[in-house]
Order: C-alpha cells, then sequence, then structure tokens
C-alpha cells in the first residue's frame, strides 16, 4: 500500500506499509549500515566512507549520495531532533554549511500492524514535493522502494 499526499504549502507525506516489523524498520532508519543500502534513490549510490550516525538527540548525521553516471554528489547533513524508539524520529535534512535552525524537518512515524507489518507516515516540512516531480519528493519515493526490497531480503 502506497499513500501520497501532498499540499500547496512546502511540505509533503508519504505512507508505506512494510512487510517488516517495526523494530526492523527502525533499524533501517538509524543504522549506518542499513541506512547506507537504500538512502537513496534508485540509480544513485552512498559514496564509500561517507555515511555517519550519532543517533541522540542532539547528534547529527551526515551522509553523501552520488551518481555513478557522472560522478555527481549530494551531501547530506542533519542533526536528531526526537527520538521516541521504535515509534518516532525527528530530524533536519540540509546541505552541509545551512543553518540548523532553517532546514526542512522529517518526521519518520512507525505503527505496529498485525502480521508483522509496519506502516510508516514519513513527513517532510520545509520542501515542496509531489508524486512526479522527478525531484525530493520522487527521490525519497524511489528510497522507500529500495528500503521495501531491503527489508525483504532482496538489497545486499
Amino acid at each position: 500500500m502506497n499513500e501520497h499526499t501532498a499540499t500547496s504549502q512546502r511540505q509533503f507525506t508519504i505512507t508505506r506499509v512494510f512487510d517488516a516489523p517495526r523494530d526492523a524498520v527502525w533499524e533501517a532508519w538509524t543504522s549506518e549500515g542499513e541506512a547506507s543500502a537504500w538512502w537513496h534513490p534508485r540509480g544513485i549510490e552512498i559514496k564509500p566512507g561517507s555515511i555517519a550516525f550519532d543517533v541522540r538527540v542532539g547528534g547529527r548525521y551526515a551522509y553523501t549520495m552520488v551518481n555513478p553516471a557522472d560522478g555527481q554528489e549530494y551531501p547530506t547533513v542533519g542533526v536528531y531532533r526526537e527520538l521516541s524508539p521504535p515509534e518516532r524520529l525527528v530530524f533536519t535534512w540540509a546541505s552541509p554549511g545551512d543553518p540548523d535552525d532553517e532546514a526542512p524537518v522529517i518526521t519518520v512515524d512507525l505503527r505496529e500492524l498485525p502480521e508483522g507489518r509496519t506502516e510508516m507516515r514519513f513527513h517532510l516540512l520545509g520542501h515542496a514535493g509531489q508524486p512526479g516531480d522527478d525531484n525530493v519528493y520522487d527521490g525519497w519515493d524511489s528510497a522507500f522502494d529500495m528500503l521495501a526490497e531491503q527489508l525483504a531480503g532482496a538489497v545486499s
């Protein structure tokens, strides 16, 4: 199940249901090794050695996506604002050098469903997006496809 919501404000929400327990989805969001396999759209990669997580309130994370076709790099940084394992994760999402207090904020809410499934509600505040934008919305949507494959054991 995929649900997509976009508004006229600079925000959007993507809701997905994964065939995996909530703890596994939480781990995928908070483990460097897990995230390096999916925190990027299909066709883009995480630059080896670029990912670092300090998963605690006030802790920082950083990673660099790279397009192997042209070498273009996309460094990303943020600060963890709220952690309620394994239910809620709130963090900023920015480029290096951007002020933390002006950065877009991502909220990930995870809800347990019957039969070991998990509903993930991803909300990005501070950046516009909609299905088919070939930009931020579609990038995260593609990353969640990668996440679903990883949770199913299809991505190494």
